[in-house]
């Protein structure tokens, strides 16, 4: 394990499950409390780049991996990309924390929160987070996604055309003036053109979940459950959301107006002020609990 200044930035290399090198980019002061952002799949952890500034400034102590797969994390031999891989990647993560972090997990990374949390060995955590991703989902709205990271195998011969394809996808969000910041999600092969920053093999390596083996690592979870839910998102409706909370005791919800399945993305003002009670409950009770310890 290292942590190395890339310009400004701090990054922690560490090594994930199978010897995986991993990277995660750190914000904030150590002593806050650590909380964990684990994007989905296809993305890289510069999809939390405007929360994790918002959270590091309110005292916590912000965690963003780039998944297994995914940005400069290392790819798993043999295209093994079963979820059990990401959650021991993140119980490593957590092990070189000095607290039980805060995990939350948009999609990929929220099922991934559910199974390090919620089966054994069970990561201790001061509370989980789970953006846009239930027990189960509207199988239309994955058909989408997938119909999406399938598209273009070939790539994009620059960046402003892999932003007009994101800008397809995503019709209710208002594209930025700047596509440069895209590139983060990009790498660019020796041919010259841009492909997306992630494992091809990822596609066939994640295997479905159960609803039964998700809703029992979410009522196995020692921590509070909060679940956000994009106002218009089609792949966790009102109905799986309610359906969730109603079967597991002392889960919350809220949703975010204006996010689809994207939500910090989407509305990150409200992504953050969604989530920030739950952070500050999390917070003092770790307060709280330090001082017994002590």
């Amino acid at each position: 394990m290292s942590v190395v200044a890339v310009g400004s930035r701090r990054v922690l290399r560490y090594e994930g499950s199978g010897g995986v090198a991993l990277e995660a980019e750190l914000t904030g002061d150590e002593v806050g409390l650590p909380v964990v952002l684990l994007h989905g799949g296809g993305q890289t952890r510069h999809a939390w780049d405007e929360a994790a500034t918002r959270i590091a400034a309110l005292g916590f102590y912000v965690v963003v991996p780039d998944l297994r797969g995914h940005g400069r994390s290392g790819w798993s031999d043999g295209g093994d990309y079963a979820v059990e891989r990401f959650a021991e990647d993140l119980r490593a993560l957590a092990a070189l924390l000095a607290q039980p972090p805060v995990l939350v997990g948009a999609s990929l990374g929220g099922l991934t929160s559910l199974i390090a949390a919620g089966e054994a060995p069970q990561l201790a955590v001061s509370l989980v987070v789970l953006v846009d991703v239930a027990h189960r989902a509207q199988p239309e709205g994955v058909s989408r996604i997938l119909e999406f990271m399938q598209a273009r195998p070939d790539g994009f011969a620059n960046v402003d055309e892999a932003a007009a394809a994101v800008a397809a996808y995503l019709p209710h969000r208002v594209p930025p003036p700047d596509a440069s910041g895209l590139q983060h999600n990009l790498r660019r092969r020796s041919d010259g053109r841009y492909v997306w920053h992630w494992d091809p093999a990822l596609l066939d390596g994640i295997a479905m979940l159960s609803s039964e083996r998700l809703l029992a690592a979410a009522r196995a979870v020692s921590a509070p459950l909060l679940l956000v839910r994009g106002g218009i998102s089609d792949v966790v409706d009102g109905d799986i959301a309610d359906e969730l909370v109603a079967r597991v005791p002392g889960a919350d919800l809220v949703h975010v107006e204006g996010a689809g399945h994207m939500v910090a993305g989407d509305r990150n003002d409200r992504f953050v002020g969604a989530i920030l009670p739950a952070l500050r409950r999390a917070a003092d009770s770790s307060s709280s609990s330090n001082a017994i310890a002590k």
